[in-house]
């Protein structure tokens, strides 16, 4: 098991789906449940033993640096992007503050409820470092609320992902939680890309892999997903359950 010590929170994207509610407000700064969506993803991290987080921010990113100056655990550096990045161009420029180990990134957006064990925890047991340079946390399509389309990725029997093909439905969505190796990173392009280009470079040498989650997670879209997770939470089933 390695031991998760830096991390990458993405909070920097325009959250377009999600208006009128970022017109105002990053969407990472959205509540749930009495906290942002950014807090609940740094309270996993600071719980998995994270103790420094590099979060970016551009739309709005004022709000995102005075609500990071209220924050103790785990230590956090802004990086401010004057223009937006892509997953990929924001992860590539954070390298020098995440560390020579295997770091996590999570979308500033992601939320979700752990199973009997903490996600993190089993993406941190999971992840090997000679035979992997991402781990992706995976979803079934079947336990998602709203439109997948053909889904994002298959899984072999030892968690090695790949695209569908042509007419292909994949059963796995990216949850926006990950595991990743800098050695993804060799010879990253500058400037904006996503992410999805070093994920199909890792599918080609067999190093991209996936864990399926064993808890609950929250599509968060549109403010009709944002309201309907709320009602959920609000219910009390959930904690029933998880």
């Amino acid at each position: 098991m390695i031991a998760l010590t830096h991390a990458m929170v993405l909070a920097a994207g325009l959250g377009t789906r999600m208006r009128p509610l970022t017109e105002q407000r990053p969407k990472p700064l959205l509540e749930l449940d009495g906290r942002s969506l950014l807090d609940h993803a740094l309270d996993r991290l600071a719980a998995a033993g994270v103790t420094d987080a590099v979060v970016n921010a551009h739309w709005l990113g004022a709000q995102v640096e005075a609500a990071m100056s209220r924050r103790t655990s785990p230590r956090i550096t802004v990086q401010h992007e004057d223009t937006l990045l892509e997953t990929g161009g924001s992860v590539t420029l954070a390298l020098p503050n995440l560390g020579p180990a295997p770091f996590v990134v999570v979308n500033g957006d992601a939320f979700w409820l752990d199973g009997p064990t903490a996600a993190l925890t089993r993406l941190a047991a999971t992840f090997d470092p000679a035979e992997m340079d991402a781990l992706l946390l995976m979803v079934r399509t079947t336990q998602v609320e709203g439109i997948v389309g053909k889904g994002d990725f298959l899984l072999d029997p030892v968690g090695r992902m790949r695209r569908p093909k042509e007419r292909e439905i994949a059963p796995y969505l990216y949850a926006g939680v990950q595991i990743l190796s800098p050695a993804l990173f060799d010879g990253a392009p500058e400037g904006p890309f996503s992410l999805n280009l070093l994920y199909d470079r890792a599918i080609e040498t067999g190093r991209l892999f996936g864990l399926v989650h064993d808890g609950l997670w929250f599509h968060l879209s549109t403010p009709e997903d944002l309201h309907n997770a709320e009602d959920t939470l609000r219910s009390g089933l959930v904690r029933a359950l998880f």
